[in-house]
């Protein structure tokens, strides 16, 4: 009687193919969770600046402060995204 546990070896073209498409699909996720989260802190930011405007400014000086100590902690050397005349 043959071994009926045994299952059929899939060739690895397929198995590769299903890891490529599984590394695919984790990138689309990743992005797709991205966006979501920078809709979301843009909605907050749009509730939060008509609730308080001055809230803005503190903001951005918030943000720019952040830079600079990223700079110093991890070495980035990228330039602040925010507006240089703060």
């Amino acid at each position: 009687m043959a071994n009926s546990s045994a299952l059929p070896e899939l060739p690895q073209e397929s198995i590769d193919e299903a890891l490529q498409l599984n590394k695919d699909l984790e990138k689309v996720i990743k992005a797709v969770e991205d966006i979501s989260l920078q809709l979301t802190w843009m909605g907050y930011d749009m509730v939060a600046l008509r609730t308080s405007p001055e809230l803005g400014t503190s903001m951005q000086k918030l943000e720019a402060a952040y830079y600079e100590c990223r700079a110093i902690i991890c070495g980035d050397r990228r330039e602040p995204k925010s507006d240089s005349s703060i």
